[in-house]
């Protein structure tokens, strides 16, 4: 289905309507401005209805996992006190005119006395969303329409229709913004209907891996705006634990694994490896022993849904073993301790890598004196650190984590967990949103 001005369309429609596109976002950018305090009105709205559960039975109709837990997250991110906020630190003073120029005595040349700084939304957003979170396509467009941007949004495959519905919803309670939103349920291999939005585009936002950061490259046209949101690593880091009183460890423990298992580890900031501060591969394994229980706990509490995926992690289970039978190599310095629909795996290299996932996670030694040499093999995409160490050593790990490109430093067991305020990957995206415009002050 395509969502265009506020009315559905059927997808062979698509040629048709992205032939007059680009005609009808001129006349809305020529002639209208997005007021951003109805964009506010209308999303707390759809967040009250979804409080008071109107919502609920055609969400548990899609099987999401997790269910409440990203519900109360929605309604905490669509509050109109947290929308405020939000454009308050990220624009800031930024979104008004602040006196800018000034007199700058000694340089050569003529230099503007008295300019005005205005903010404008780049334009036009194209957003290719990925799928692998429930909402994350309508998340994208409600930060194009918080900074005043006309959206043209291309659906993930495995969307189910839950965003154009929520969509529709928001349209149901202010129309006016019917022409800011475009929906196509366009597939990835339509490269004709990609360009064509692109090119219609000041700036293309790309959620995915790195192929499909590198497949938007391609087609991007030049002087677009590509903002890019890829997929990144995050991993818990163990320090000094036999310093930490017994009780809180376990406690600590337990919530590194509730962590693991419930995010399914398909989140950029779910736990792909734990690394422990230590030199050696016995204290590796002896806390594998250790942490192994809770992880069985937790699979038992979280209990995956889908058949399919546990079928899929029997059967690359039997390849591995079938591999290090075979040929040896990596696959044969890496010994499993299999839980009851979990497992931790103790590989002998520090490599940051992506775990298996669900359930599965790998474990590794990584001394703080090899964390940077080994972390900055991974620039660009690392994100959180679960960090669990002693109260005393935490501030110097956070700057020993940050210093090597962490964006994000939160407990073992809230890697997750989303705050007010909060930067995304390391970076204001409203900021991204946004393009400054100087404007000279002339008298008379």
């Amino acid at each position: 289905m395509i969502l265009y001005k506020g009315k559905l369309y059927e997808t062979k429609e698509q040629e048709r309507l992205l032939a007059r596109l680009e005609q009808d976002i001129n006349d809305t950018r020529i002639h209208r401005k997005l007021d951003i305090s109805k964009v506010i009105d209308a999303v707390d709205a759809i967040g009250q209805k979804l409080k008071a559960g109107i919502y609920h039975e055609k969400i548990a109709r899609l099987g999401i996992e997790g269910m409440e837990e990203q519900i109360r997250t929605v309604i905490a991110m669509t509050d109109r006190e947290n929308l405020t906020y939000r454009l308050e630190v990220e624009l800031g003073q930024l979104r008004e005119p602040f006196l800018k120029g000034q007199v700058i005595k000694g340089r050569r040349g003529r230099c503007l006395e008295a300019v005005d700084t205005y903010i404008y939304p780049l334009g036009t957003l194209f957003h290719i969303a990925a799928g692998n979170r429930e909402g994350l396509p309508v998340y994208s467009v409600l930060e194009g329409l918080l900074t005043g941007n006309i959206n043209i949004l291309k659906l993930p495959q495995a969307d189910q229709g839950l965003s154009i519905e929520i969509l529709q919803a928001l349209l149901e309670i202010e129309p006016h913004l019917a022409e800011y939103i475009y929906v196509f349920d366009t597939p990835s291999t339509d490269l004709d209907a990609m360009c064509a939005m692109a090119a219609m585009s000041d700036g293309i936002v790309v959620w995915g891996g790195d192929e499909a950061v590198e497949a938007v490259r391609r087609f991007a046209p030049a002087g677009a705006k590509l903002i890019e949101w890829g997929h990144k690593l995050s991993f818990a880091y163990l320090s000094g634990l036999n310093e930490i009183e017994e009780a809180v460890l376990d406690r600590e423990l337990q919530a590194l694994a509730e962590h693991i298992v419930s995010t399914r580890q398909v989140l950029c900031s779910s736990c792909q490896v734990i690394y422990l501060d230590q030199p050696g591969m016995e204290a590796v394994k002896d806390f594998c022993n250790r942490l192994l229980p809770y992880l069985e706990e937790a699979a038992h509490k979280f209990p995956a849904k889908s058949a399919g995926m546990r079928a899929d992690l029997s059967m690359r289970r039997y390849c591995e073993t079938l591999q290090k039978i075979i040929t040896g190599g990596e696959a044969a310095k890496r010994q499993v301790y299999a839980g009851k629909n979990c497992s931790l795996t103790v590989c002998e290299d520090m490599e940051l890598e992506l775990s298996e996932m669900f359930g599965n996670c790998l474990v590794k030694r990584l001394p703080r004196e090899k964390m940077m040499e080994v972390l900055r093999r991974k620039k660009g995409c690392l994100q959180t650190a679960g960090l669990l160490c002693p109260k005393d050593k935490r501030e110097e790990l956070t700057k020993c984590l940050a210093s090597c490109g962490v964006v994000r430093i939160t407990s073992a067991g809230r890697m997750s967990e989303t705050f007010l305020g909060e930067a995304h990957d390391g970076d204001y995206s409203l900021r991204r949103y946004v393009r400054a415009v100087d404007v000279e002050i002339c008298e008379g």
